[in-house]
């Protein structure tokens, strides 16, 4: 059997194997018609042309973890996968390509273009899918979607026709975010915001009527051609009188009005605000209300066109310097400041973006938003974390209406045509146009309002990627159709994401939800924070700072990865930095949970050659009699409702960590050492075969919670262990285990614990004082309670065993602190019982006089007297034994008679010993005779003088100004954690020679 499981435990072989094993078996493939509780989750669907990186790595390990968990505990449980066809990023990848062969998306026309991009999307697309085969994630392979299969493009269109017929997506003229390195509108989201060091110019403007100048600031000098109002807070007493003048505007000689409002902030530069309405948010706003003429200077491509003047044709940068050069010529130019400040810049392009005037597509959000709040006062979907909820909450009520319109090829073209017979065959921002599922059902209603000669051109633009992933959780189960994949698995169980991803995906889903299913998308929203890097910060490709999981997953497997990445989230929503050395390409975090697996392992490769060839299942349920089986299963049946507890409150992290610390330590570390001795062939047989039953009981149900976590190395020790090495069975589709209450002992578990944590330091003793492991030695345990000193004597032959013990003494501490304190106690006890001998005597004396009497009873009581008397002396002062029960009797506690005492002469006579403290219980190890003493003294001293030197050479350096001041940061950074480890190792070697009485 054992010869099945190797010695060594190689992840990636044995990964690889079940991946396949679970992907050809189909075990993972939902059945709407299957019994159980529904339980699904829809794969945050990472982009066509994406890489594995640490944050796919990190969501999809939470989430298999979840659907693991639910299908063993009896749920019908999808996990569908599917990828996002990512409009703007392929785009720039085959617009890349034709660029390296001399040629534009316009040289091969749409319909080549697009050939080129599914081409390449079937070459090179869905890597990232293979990538997160190598998790090992449980999904339904045989159900995964792509946004612009055809099952998902009819969503699009029946969402998008719907919304229009309804009035909630209308076509207009207003400012959008303009990525010209893609030429293309992106929405608000898809803006970064940088910080930069860059410039704030004043200028002159002057008034019309000569009486003077305002003088306004700006970071972007070239957009003033463009300008068409300078506007003041109404409430500033500086300006305030100003207001309806005009002034001439310099370079372009226009006049323009002096407007008052309150948006303006007086303390930013000089209090005047120039106004571009076409070119500027808020000056967008001003302009609407104060019917300021609109006035576009800039082309699609970031250059300047015919409204800026001498300045056409020239790029938007240029124009800025040349801008500047002439303001200065015409002596209106007043300084230059440096200035910090935050411009946008398009995610994809990488380049600013421009605020533009342009003819989009747009959907009125307020109606969308309000209903998704309205399911949000219900609870629906409940956070978790449950701040997140407010951030949602008013993020929903801040929206303003959403632009979906994209001038790219890669995407859903929008279904609408225009009827451009009606403007000179032209597309304009008035040519009419029609609204359609179909080219053909556009051809009918075009027919039939502009006539049978009616020219159709349909609109060149795609829609917003986030318009198809705002679908996805229910257009994936076949909506609009109503499939029995929608009827059984919607609303989705739960949404897995991290908090930066909140406005751009979990609010459209909400809202496209609630309008087209009349329900949320999800009934939880689990949002988990992110993978910082080592130094704590943000990962991105900008900073290069990203940690590559696969590169990982090559060196130390995929569930150590996984384990790693689950077990470091303690707390729902907090971020993790993942422990990282970029000179090594080594993690320290991920190799300790590659050490867990080995120990896991080794572990169950001890009980498999110690269960006589017999399964779990064959061996039977053990009845526990001995303290330590007893112990273990409690534990297990304690660690079994911790884990579940957590698991239902996404508490990944903490279940993980429960568990790492009961196998590792109750099981791996103390049980199996605990029942070595009763596995041996000339064990008692009784005892022997529970020890069997304990060890097969406990590791399959390890094996079982741990399953979620790490499903590889689990699915094989399982198989292994059950014999089913050629079966179809899997241990991810057995019954995850429950609680059994009456096994619980909480009293027994502490009691344990007392137990262990005694072992433990006298192991922590003997390796202080360099006893050899062969060496067994004389142990005295002391503890007031009466009750810590009859577990330690229940559990004696578990501490000799286990600590190596020869001669073990258990005693009462209060008898053993000093020999004064014992003396002073007999002297008083003494003095009181002469005292009560006296008293009783002459009352014994009084009676008997009284008795003697009486006739005949006196004789009868002196007889009876002078008997026992005699009986007395013979029993309790001719016998040694019977002396010292005697003298417990008058000196001790009836209740401690049965426990072995030490005399205070025995406890002066321990010389020189190691000593140790777990909890109350002080444990005495005395050290003569079992080592060299001195020896070990001169050791421990010689090491400490060389750690002091240290010490004192690095905090010479610390106290060194120029040092400090002069040598680079990771260099002193360097010095001051070697002069605080040093300073532990110090404190470390006085505290062993302290104890070294």
């Amino acid at each position: 059997m054992t010869s099945n499981l190797p010695s060594l435990y190689d992840p990636f072989s044995t990964e690889a194997k079940w991946q396949k094993f679970w992907e050809e078996k189909l075990l993972y493939k939902a059945n709407p018609d299957g019994g159980g509780e529904p339980y699904a989750i829809m794969i945050p669907p990472p982009n066509v042309t994406g890489k594995l990186h640490m944050g796919h790595a990190f969501d999809n390990t939470l989430i298999d973890c979840l659907v693991r968990y639910h299908r063993m505990k009896g749920f019908n449980a999808l996990y569908l996968p599917g990828m996002d066809h990512a409009s703007i990023a392929v785009q720039t990848i085959i617009e890349k390509q034709l660029k390296e062969e001399g040629k534009t998306r316009y040289d091969l026309g749409r319909d080549k273009f697009l050939e080129r991009a599914w081409e390449w999307k079937a070459e090179s697309g869905g890597t990232i899918v293979n990538q997160l085969r190598r998790l090992g994630v449980s999904v339904d392979w045989t159900r995964e979607r792509f946004t612009m299969d055809s099952g998902l493009s009819k969503a699009v269109l029946e969402a998008f026709v719907r919304l229009y017929d309804e009035g909630k997506i209308y076509r207009g003229n207003y400012l959008v975010n303009w990525c010209p390195a893609s030429q293309s509108a992106v929405s608000d989201l898809e803006v970064d915001q940088k910080e930069v060091d860059g410039k704030l110019w004043h200028f002159r403007y002057p008034l019309t009527d000569g009486s003077g100048y305002m003088e306004v600031a700006t970071t972007r000098p070239e957009t003033m051609l463009g300008d068409t109002g300078v506007a003041v807070n109404p409430k500033d007493d500086r300006y305030n009188h100003l207001i309806g003048k005009t002034l001439t505007l310099p370079i372009m000689n226009r006049q323009i009005p002096i407007i008052g409002d309150e948006l303006v902030d007086p303390s930013f530069g000089t209090g005047c605000v120039k106004v571009t309405p076409a070119h500027d948010p808020n000056d967008f706003e001003m302009g609407k209300r104060h019917d300021l003429p609109f006035i576009n200077i800039m082309n699609k491509d970031g250059t300047m066109n015919e409204n800026a003047g001498e300045f056409q044709g020239q790029d938007r940068f240029v124009a800025r310097k040349n801008v500047i050069a002439r303001l200065e010529a015409d002596e209106v130019l007043v300084k230059i400041e440096d200035y910090k400040h935050t411009v946008p810049y398009s995610e994809r392009g990488k380049v600013p973006v421009e605020p533009l005037l342009s003819t989009q597509w747009f959907v009125k959000i307020r109606p969308m938003a309000d209903k998704a709040l309205e399911f949000f006062e219900q609870k629906s979907p409940e956070f978790y974390p449950e701040r997140w909820g407010k951030v949602y909450k008013d993020w929903l009520v801040k929206l303003k209406d959403w632009c979906i319109s994209r001038q790219l090829w890669w995407g859903h073209q929008i279904p609408a045509w225009y009827a451009v017979s009606e403007t000179n065959s032209e597309i304009t921002d008035t040519t009419p146009f029609v609204v359609a599922k179909s080219e053909e059902e556009a051809w009918e209603k075009a027919k039939s309002q502009f006539g049978e000669n009616v020219q159709l051109e349909r609109d060149a633009d795609v829609l917003d990627t986030w318009f198809s992933s705002g679908l996805w959780p229910f257009s994936t189960l076949g909506w609009p159709e109503q499939t029995e994949d929608l009827q059984k698995y919607y609303p989705t169980s739960v949404l897995v994401t991290g908090f930066d991803i909140i406005f751009f995906w979990v609010a459209r889903m909400t809202m496209m939800a609630g309008e087209f299913t009349g329900e949320m998308p999800f009934k939880d929203v689990y949002i988990h924070g992110l993978v910082l890097d080592e130094n704590g910060k943000k990962m991105s490709k900008s900073k290069g700072n990203g940690i590559d999981p696969l590169l990982l997953i090559d060196k130390y497997g995929t569930d150590a990865l996984r384990y790693t990445l689950v077990k470091e989230v303690i707390g729902v929503g907090q971020d993790i930095r993942f422990d990282y050395n970029r000179k090594t390409d080594e993690s320290p975090s991920v190799e300790a949970s590659r050490n867990f697996a080995n120990k896991l392992w080794n572990a169950a490769r001890f009980v498999m050659m110690n269960l006589d060839e017999q399964t779990p299942q064959q061996l039977g349920v053990p009845a526990a009699t001995e303290l330590s089986d007893k112990w273990i299963l409690s534990r297990f049946h304690q660690t079994v409702e911790e884990t579940n507890s957590y698991m239902e409150k996404y508490g990944m992290g903490e279940a993980a960590k429960g568990l790492y610390e009961f196998i590792w330590g109750d099981f791996c570390d103390w049980y199996i050492e605990l029942v070595k001795s009763r596995l041996q062939e000339d064990a008692d047989p009784a005892s022997r075969k529970v020890a069997q039953q304990t060890l097969a009981y406990v590791l399959e149900g390890i094996l079982k919670l741990l399953s979620p976590f790490m499903p590889h190395i689990t699915e094989e020790i399982w198989h292994t262990l059950t014999q089913q090495a050629e079966s179809s069975e899997s241990l991810s589709l057995q019954k995850y285990p429950e609680a059994d209450a009456k096994l619980i002992d909480s009293e027994l578990e502490s009691e344990f614990e007392l137990l262990i944590g005694t072992i433990r330091t006298i192991r922590n003793l003997r390796a202080e004082a360099d006893v050899k492991p062969s060496v067994k030695v004389t142990v005295n345990l002391q503890s007031e309670s009466l009750k810590e000193r009859q577990i330690l004597n229940t559990g004696e032959t578990l501490i000799k065993d286990l600590a190596k013990v020869e001669n073990l003494t258990i005693a009462n501490k209060q008898k053993s602190d000093t020999v004064t304190k014992k003396k002073s106690n007999r002297a008083l006890k003494l003095i009181i019982l002469g005292f009560l001998t006296i008293t009783l005597a002459r009352v014994a004396y009084a009676v008997a006089i009284s008795v003697d009497n009486i006739p005949f009873f006196g004789t009868f009581f002196q007889l009876v007297g002078f008997g026992y008397s005699l009986w007395f002396i013979k029993i309790y002062l001719l016998s040694g034994e019977k002396r010292q029960e005697l003298r417990q009797r008058f000196f001790n506690s009836s209740s401690e008679t049965n426990l072995p005492q030490v005399e205070s002469s025995e406890t002066e006579e321990l010389g020189e010993v190691a000593t140790g403290v777990f909890g109350t219980v002080q444990i005495l190890l005395p050290l003569e005779g079992v080592i060299d003493m001195e020896a070990l003294r001169g050791k421990l001293e010689k090491n400490l003088s060389k750690i002091e030197a240290e010490v004192q050479s690095l905090t010479g350096r610390l106290s060194n100004s120029k040092f400090v001041d002069k040598a680079p940061a990771d260099v002193v950074q360097g010095a001051r954690d070697s002069l605080a480890e040093a300073e532990k190792q110090a404190e470390i070697l006085r505290s062993r020679l302290a104890r070294i009485k």
